[in-house]
């Protein structure tokens, strides 16, 4: 039941409206050539929201976004937000199958894209997806309508946004699936706005921000670029991520902040770019999205300091549960450097064991979450939303314990546990013991059938550049710190690890080379 706009909160929309009001020619974005004022920014939303109303595109319309990172991402991405849209980004890396599901399932109505790179992609998708009216191109392309051309005709007018209900649906992102069809989370309004209200008083951002955006804008700008703007910050965005780019930013441009997840981090300490790169002005490194190995993250407080700040999320309930502080990367407490920090003021979290009754202090059970963060559904999915609301709580897969010190630590992924011979084993675990040797650059620890004990420990690796591993010496390690029944069975040589849409390392693609399409294929 929708209640009186008297009370409603500050939703994204209206939060955009004033941020861009605040400032003129103050340096909002950087992309490449383009350098765009505040006023630059609010005069090209403000026609491509024209370009909406046009169109009869407004609250709850679907619109899909597929697109490198250029400045229109920018400008129609705080359009959508204004208008009250429900979104869907749609990942450059995802195959045409990915796409067309998701936009079928999600019956998107208007297609934006970059023609320059995707633009056969949308012209496939417009013929496999029926719902799909408006295809708007961010330049001209053939079979479709030149958004920047239809937002030239019109002129600026000021920013108003749309009257939301707070459970209003404006987003609709997917993610994987135990069945292996990935599920449309329903994210109401008041989730995003419940969210940026937490960065803006828990995250350390710099007095002066200049966030580097090094992540596909179509995915990560809505989470810095609202924070960022109503700090009077600016967005420098990169067209593809590079270590020597990367460096090379931050040098050009005095980067203050940046978000990554932990394999990019990987990358860039690996990178022999690292060893030059001067990044003194970096001064907060924001990561998330997936586990962070502390041998790993131990290295880069050594190489770069004390500016690592990590959030704990996931598109249920998004990025902002829990934080570690700069000041808790304490090499002086190196099994602190394991934790996802304290829960965050405005977010609910308990630990639930299998009868969704909370566990003892001290011992390890599901992380659940209650709260205003919370999605309101699965998209068309009443029996999966029924089974994660289990017992009035989000359940949200992973496994966690709290210390003496109120610090929540993730053992790992509920479904990712293998039962090897009746015994329970956390990949998470054996992880982060074969992530301190030398040599070993990513990590990734899967369960693999097997005859005799059901399921044998498999440690999937990818080493150094320039190193050599040591199959037995991995073993043996892992051995000596968890003992036998945790040591891998087998330590398979790759030089890369995939990675699903948000960076994650994808154990679903690992493990279905061993399981194929039936048995453990779970995510």
């Amino acid at each position: 039941m929708s209640s009186s706009p008297l009370y409603h909160q500050t939703l994204l929309g209206q939060m955009i409206v004033d941020g861009l009001n605040s400032y003129n020619d103050r340096p909002c974005l950087y992309l490449g050539d383009t350098v765009a004022s505040y006023s630059d920014v609010r005069a090209r939303t403000s026609q491509f929201v024209q370009v909406f109303k046009s169109k009869g595109i407004g609250i709850g319309s679907s619109v899909a976004v597929l697109s490198a990172n250029r400045p229109e991402v920018l400008y129609n991405m705080a359009a959508m937000m204004i208008s009250g849209t429900c979104g869907t980004p749609l990942h450059p890396l995802g195959s045409l199958e990915d796409h067309a599901y998701v936009c079928n399932d999600a019956k998107i109505e208007t297609l934006v894209y970059d023609p320059v790179i995707f633009g056969p992609r949308a012209l496939e998708l417009k013929e496999r997806v029926p719902s799909i009216k408006n295809l708007l191109a961010f330049a001209p392309h053939e079979g479709a309508e030149d958004y920047g051309a239809l937002a030239d005709q019109f002129k600026e007018e000021p920013l108003v946004a749309a009257e939301l209900d707070p459970e209003d649906i404006t987003a609709l992102v997917y993610t994987g699936g135990t069945t292996g069809k990935p599920k449309g989370v329903a994210a109401p309004a008041r989730a995003a706005a419940t969210m940026t209200m937490i960065q803006m008083a828990e995250w350390e951002f710099p007095d002066e921000i200049r966030m580097l955006v090094a992540t596909p804008l179509s995915h990560a700008a809505a989470a810095v670029f609202v924070p960022t703007m109503l700090k009077g910050g600016a967005l420098y965005a990169m067209a593809g991520f590079s270590p020597d780019e990367f460096f090379g930013m931050i040098e050009k441009h005095k980067i203050t902040t940046t978000f990554l997840v932990p394999i990019m981090i990987y990358i860039l300490l690996d990178s022999p770019a690292a060893k030059t790169a001067d990044i003194s002005s970096l001064e907060t490194l924001i990561y998330g999205a997936s586990a962070m190995s502390p041998a790993r993250l131990e290295e880069g407080i050594k190489k770069w300091g004390q500016i690592f700040f990590q959030c704990y999320g996931q598109s249920e309930a998004p990025m902002v549960l829990s934080h570690l502080k700069k000041a808790d990367h304490d090499l002086s407490k190196p099994e602190r450097l394991a934790s996802c920090g304290r829960p965050s003021p405005w977010a609910r979290i308990t630990l639930l064991d299998d009868d969704n009754n909370e566990v003892p202090e001290g011992e390890s059970g599901e992380i659940c979450i209650r709260g205003p963060l919370v999605m309101k559904e699965y998209h068309n999915m009443p029996e999966q939303t029924e089974e994660v609301f289990a017992g009035g709580w989000l359940h949200t897969g992973d496994v966690g314990r709290f210390d003496d010190d109120g610090f929540l630590y993730i053992v790992d992924r509920k479904k990712d546990m293998i039962i090897t011979g009746g015994f329970n084993v956390f990949p998470r675990e054996i992880e982060d013991v074969i992530a301190t040797h030398p040599s070993v650059a990513q990590v990734a620890v899967i369960g693999v059938p097997d005859e005799s004990w059901g399921e044998a420990v498999k440690a999937v690796v990818v080493a150094r550049p320039g190193e050599t591993i040591d199959v037995e010496a991995i073993k043996a390690l892992v051995k000596e710190a968890k003992g036998s029944v945790q040591a891998p069975k087998s330590v398979d040589i790759v030089d890369a690890i995939p990675c699903s849409a948000l960076g994650k390392p994808d154990k679903k693609v690992l493990r279905q080379q061993f399981w194929g399409d039936k048995g453990r294929g779970v995510n």
